[in-house]
C-alpha cells in the first residue's frame, strides 16, 4: 500500500481563499493545547501573547519595527518563490547588508553628512544583493540546488559578523564587549512618530510591497514572472530566459533583505553586534506563504507574525514561558499553511495493488 497525492481537476475557490484564515484558527487551538499541556491557562496566555500588545502605544511601534524586516524580506522572497526560484538565505543577505552598510559609519565616523544614511542604504542592498548572486551565479553556472547554497552561506555570514565585531571591528571603548561603536546621528534612522521608536523601514517596506504588486499585476515582468514559475517551458517558447530570471528574482530577493538588514542596524540597535536579528530571514519565509505570495497579503501576514514575536517577549515577562513558543507558533503556523493549501489542491489516494506495467516489470 501507498499513498499518493492526486490534483483535484477543480480546488474549491472558497476554501483556497480562507485557507490562511483557517491555518491561523488552527494555530491558536493548538497552541491553546499546547498551553494547557504546560499547565497554563490557555485563555489568559493567548490573550497576553495576542492582545495585551495591541493595548499601548508604545508596544504598537515594537510591532511595526518588528514587521517591517519581515516584510521587506517576505515580498522579496514571493517574486522568488513565484518565479520558482527557492532563495531559503534571506538571514544571510540580511546580515551582509547590515555589514556592508555599516562601513561607513564604522570605518569613516568622522563623515558627517546627509548623503551619509541614504549610501548607507544603497550600500546595504548592493550588499545583499551580491551576496544572493553567489547561489544564482551556482545555479545557473553549475547547475547548483540554490536551496542549499542560499541556506549554507546564511552561517558564513553569521560566522564573518561574529569575527567582525569581535575582531577589526570592535569599538576600543566598548569595555571589551563585542560590538562597534554607535552610529553618529545622521547614520540613524528618523523615528515617523513622536510617540515611539518605529522609523522608516515601515516606509520602506510599504513601498516595496506596492511596487512589486503592481509590477505583478501590470508590467511585463510580473508576467514573465509567473509563467516562468507555472510552466518554464512555455517561457522559453515565448521567449523569456530561465536564467536571466534567476539572477533577477535572487538579486532583487536579496537586494530587499540587505535593505533590512542596514534598517535594522540602523533604525533600531544603531551599531553591530553578533547577533542582530531573531529569525527575521527565516520567519519571512513563513511571511510570504500565509500571505498567498502576493505583496500585499504580506503586509498583514507580516504584522501576524511579528505579533508572535512581540507576544512571545509579553509572556516570557508575565507567565514565565520559554522565549522558544514564538518559534511553535511560527512552525505551526507554516505547517498548517501549507497542509490546509495540499489538502485543497490534492486527494489523497491509498493504493493497495500495484498496476499491471509495474507487476509486469
Amino acid at each position: 500500500m501507498r499513498i499518493e497525492l492526486e490534483r483535484r481537476a477543480r480546488a474549491s475557490t472558497a476554501f483556497a481563499a480562507f485557507s490562511p484564515l483557517l491555518a491561523l484558527v488552527l494555530t491558536l487551538f493548538f497552541g491553546g493545547l499546547m498551553f494547557w499541556l504546560m499547565g497554563k491557562d490557555p485563555i489568559a496566555t493567548l490573550y497576553t501573547f495576542f492582545v495585551e500588545p495591541l493595548l499601548d502605544v508604545w508596544s504598537l511601534h515594537e510591532l511595526v519595527i518588528k514587521a517591517a524586516p519581515l516584510i521587506l524580506i517576505a515580498v522579496g522572497l514571493s517574486i522568488c518563490y513565484r518565479s520558482n526560484n527557492w532563495n531559503i538565505g534571506a538571514e544571510g543577505q540580511f546580515t551582509i547588508g547590515a555589514i556592508t552598510g555599516s562601513i561607513l559609519p564604522v570605518l569613516v565616523p568622522q563623515w558627517q553628512s546627509p548623503m551619509l544614511l541614504p549610501a548607507m542604504l544603497i550600500m546595504g542592498m548592493i550588499g545583499g544583493a551580491l551576496y544572493a548572486g553567489i547561489p544564482a551565479l551556482l545555479k545557473t553556472r553549475f547547475n547548483t540546488n540554490e536551496i542549499l547554497t542560499s541556506l549554507m552561506l546564511v552561517y558564513i555570514a553569521q560566522l564573518f559578523l561574529d569575527w567582525l565585531v569581535r575582531g577589526p571591528w570592535r569599538d576600543p571603548q566598548g569595555y571589551n564587549f563585542p560590538k562597534t561603536i554607535t552610529f553618529s546621528a545622521e547614520a540613524i534612522l528618523p523615528e515617523l512618530l513622536d510617540s515611539g521608536r518605529a522609523h522608516w523601514a515601515a516606509v520602506f517596506a510599504i513601498v516595496a510591497a506596492i511596487a512589486l504588486w503592481f509590477m505583478m499585476r501590470f508590467m511585463l515582468k510580473g508576467f514573465e514572472v509567473s509563467v516562468l514559475g507555472q510552466a518554464e517551458r512555455a517561457g522559453r517558447f515565448a521567449g523569456f530566459s530561465a536564467k536571466k530570471m534567476v539572477w533577477f528574482s535572487l538579486m532583487l530577493s536579496g537586494a530587499l533583505a540587505g535593505l533590512a538588514g542596514i534598517s535594522e542596524v540602523s533604525g533600531s540597535i544603531n551599531h553591530l553586534q553578533p547577533s542582530i536579528s531573531p529569525g527575521y530571514g527565516f520567519t519571512a519565509i513563513i511571511v510570504a506563504f500565509l500571505g498567498r505570495l502576493n505583496p500585499i497579503g504580506i503586509i498583514a501576514s507580516g504584522l501576524v507574525l511579528a505579533l508572535t514575536y512581540l507576544g512571545g517577549e509579553a509572556a516570557q515577562l508575565s507567565i514565565g514561558i520559554s522565549d522558544k513558543v514564538s518559534r511553535v507558533f511560527q512552525g505551526l503556523l507554516l505547517f498548517f499553511v501549507l497542509s490546509c493549501d495540499t489538502l485543497i489542491l490534492y486527494r489523497i489516494r491509498l493504493v493497495f495493488s500495484a498496476n499491471k506495467t509495474e507487476a509486469g516489470a
